[in-house]
């Protein structure tokens, strides 16, 4: 946490936007929490939230997201995996591309710079994990659990508010809720540096996260597209009319 919180005051000082940073925390024995308070405490821009009792990775997630106020809001690994240097890529994307509401980054692109690469059982449990998507017809994007993603602020509110799920398939939640409500997602390459320090248990956690897709795709049959959702500013209906021509 402290080398995470240093970049990201170091990133931030030459920003020329107005920005706001959360630091979620769950309980935890090692003070993460008291560690990030002190660190950030001059920072006037910065907030760490106390999120109390360990519940997961969604859980922590969305209580970010929900308290996020900006135009386009981040969420991002505490590792900072995906380096600070892919924020602004992303937000030029979405000023040159009004009709992108969600963007997240692929590690799987051609032009992905991949500078630490997973354990080979991580890297293949995760390209399993996107096929069997695929093959359920449920997202049609070849890396949903890279943990970096943005959204506009309107698409950022009505998923989050219906998001559910607290362990580490709430990615796939999300993009589903995001096709479902008819938002329009992109994806980005990135540079990926794995952080060998990750808690992630691999066959345990693929086979709940499996479990757990089952649970949201029959959670969400009924969810249709917002009458009144704005894709990137557009209509949907208008935003899919000027894609295909």
């Amino acid at each position: 946490m402290p080398p995470t919180l240093t970049a990201l005051v170091e990133f931030f000082r030459g920003f020329t936007r107005t920005y706001e940073v959360f630091i979620v925390v769950e309980q935890s024995t090692d003070g993460t929490l008291e560690i990030a308070a002190k660190q950030v405490a001059q920072q006037a821009h910065f907030q760490v939230i106390d999120n109390g009792p360990k519940r997961g990775k969604g859980h922590a997630v969305r209580s970010g997201m929900q308290r996020a106020r900006g135009e386009i809001v981040f969420y991002m690994d505490a590792d900072l995996s995906v380096p600070l240097a892919e924020v602004p890529p992303f937000l030029r994307h979405f000023e040159q591309s009004p009709t992108v509401d969600v963007l997240i980054g692929n590690r799987q692109h051609s032009m992905s710079r991949i500078t630490r690469r997973q354990s080979p059982l991580r890297e293949g449990m995760g390209k399993i994990f996107n096929r069997v998507l695929q093959t359920m017809a449920l997202v049609d994007l070849r890396d949903t659990q890279c943990g970096f993603k943005a959204f506009r602020q309107a698409a950022c509110r009505e998923i989050f508010s219906r998001q559910q799920v607290e362990g580490f398939a709430f990615d796939v939640e999300v993009l589903l809720l995001a096709s479902r409500l008819g938002y329009a997602v992109e994806d980005l390459p990135v540079e990926w540096i794995n952080s060998p320090e990750s808690h992630v248990e691999i066959v345990a956690d693929s086979l709940r996260m499996l479990r757990d897709t089952w649970q949201i795709r029959r959670r969400l049959r009924h969810i249709h597209p917002l009458s009144d959702a704005r894709i990137g500013g557009v209509p949907p209906n208008a935003a899919r009319a000027g894609h295909e021509n």
